[in-house]
């Protein structure tokens, strides 16, 4: 009985004599037996023979059912097995909220609630007996007004920096189209402005990191020219620079050579086929005060448009030190986003992504009461990006200071997204995140866009 686990290799070997002798009688499925325990056997025999897998050599065959099992576990979870309210991490009932109003499908719940509301942490709105019809919905908030030359009237919700790239072509398209018709505004992402980006014309906030794309010098400088070449440009309306992310804050990255085709290429100013660099901290300054010095550059080389910084929030003496150099400097950012560790659409290490930085709401809490405790609040807009998905999550960071919300998992679910979490792989199963045009071409431009929107 010890060896048991030999059975399924050796009842593969026996099948190939049984199925010469059956094919005498049943010529097809004798072969068909035949051919199956010789592919089989060769399977085994392989097991068997190779060093590398002890779970194969001890289990030849048989181990392999285990893989494909494994293989599948988290698709078998996600659609048999999670309650519709686990978030991992966004539950089937805040993807399935997208699902139904990107296609215009009624978001109305009968029969009452399906959440327990007497659990601990359970969150809710105090509603008013003397509620109001309001007739406009297109809630707006000026950015930049008294300190810029063109402040910016935004969407109270526009979309979280997502860089082509990281994005595809198609869903880069369908992202700004729906933003165009919606009247609200996409956030380029560090990779900088390709011409996906620019070819319909919707609301740009350019995000610049530390990478500098799109506004770099031949060695990975910061160059003044070549910002104020895009930044002036109609269709950008807001610059922002980012500090960190919420998926991997303090972490830089490189996308690898035979990532950077010629449309990668062009969008950072950088070699194609060549390692790209993005350093963990910028070059261009150093300190708060130096910040404050180039936001103020900024400002101007762009011809007077709001200049923000995002960050996801870390020791608190940073940003202390940040709103300090505000008030001996008489400069500040026309708006501070703040990115909650639970956010992040891009590929980031384990522990990056579950250990390091401070939640949406902590950090908002910090950085709203600093600004209030200094005088600057009321000069400075906050944006807030972390897994909100419904006017609920909205209102909840409105409460505790938010201005505007920005979005991204839950317009890559508006694109089609079905949560499968291979977005680094470059195997995205609706062409999302896949550069591969084999898969991003069934992701259809025009009909995204009105789902986004």
């Amino acid at each position: 009985m010890s060896n048991i686990r030999y059975l399924p290799y050796a009842l593969l070997v026996l099948a190939i004599p049984a199925g010469i002798a059956l094919a005498f009688a049943m010529p097809f499925w004798g072969g068909v037996i035949a051919a199956l325990g010789a592919v089989g056997a060769a399977v085994g025999t392989y097991d068997l023979v190779q060093r590398k897998r002890a779970v194969l050599k001890n289990y030849p065959v048989l181990a392999r059912i285990r893989f494909l099992l494994e293989s599948i576990r988290p698709e078998i979870r996600q659609y048999f097995l999670e309650s519709d309210h686990e978030e991992v991490p966004f539950s089937r009932e805040q993807r399935a909220l997208v699902y139904r109003r990107s296609k215009g499908l009624e978001g109305l719940r009968p029969f009452g609630s399906l959440r327990d509301q007497h659990q601990v942490g359970h969150e809710w709105i105090n509603h008013s007996l003397m509620a109001r019809h309001l007739t406009d919905h297109d809630f707006r908030v000026t950015f930049g007004e008294g300190q810029c030359d063109k402040p910016y009237s935004a969407s109270v919700l526009n979309i979280s920096g997502m860089s082509f790239g990281a994005l595809s072509p198609n869903a880069v398209e369908a992202l700004n189209i729906g933003a165009k018709r919606g009247n609200f505004a996409q956030t380029t992402g560090e990779g900088s402005i390709s011409r996906f980006h620019t070819k319909h014309g919707g609301d740009l906030v350019w995000q610049i990191g530390s990478g500098y794309f799109g506004c770099r010098d031949e060695a990975g400088r910061f160059s003044p020219d070549a910002f104020a070449a895009r930044a002036t440009s109609d269709q950008v309306k807001m610059i922002e620079i980012k500090l960190s992310q919420g998926a991997k804050p303090g972490h830089g990255g490189i996308l690898p050579g035979a990532k950077v085709t010629a449309d990668i290429a062009e969008a950072r100013g950088i070699p194609i086929g060549v390692d790209c660099l993005s350093p963990p901290a910028h070059s261009a300054f150093s300190t708060p005060v130096e910040m404050m010095g180039f936001i103020a550059k900024l400002r101007d080389l762009s011809g007077g448009k709001p200049v923000g910084i995002k960050m996801c929030v870390g020791h608190p003496w940073e940003v202390f030190a940040i709103c300090k150099a505000m008030v001996e400097t008489g400069e500040h950012p026309d708006f501070i986003t703040i990115d909650g560790s639970e956010g992040g659409t891009g590929a980031a290490p384990a522990e990056f992504a579950d250990h390091i930085g401070a939640p949406l709401r902590e950090g908002l809490m910090l950085v709203q009461n600093v600004l209030v405790g200094l005088g600057l609040r009321d000069k400075i807009r906050l944006v807030c990006s972390a897994k909100l998905i419904s006017a609920f999550d909205m209102a909840r960071v409105f409460a505790l200071g938010a201005d505007t919300c920005n979005m991204g998992r839950g317009y890559m679910f508006s694109l089609g997204c079905i949560q499968a979490q291979t977005c680094h792989t470059g195997k995205c199963p609706t062409g999302v995140t896949s550069q591969d045009p084999g898969r991003y071409r069934a992701l259809d431009v025009n009909d995204k866009a009105a789902r986004v929107y």
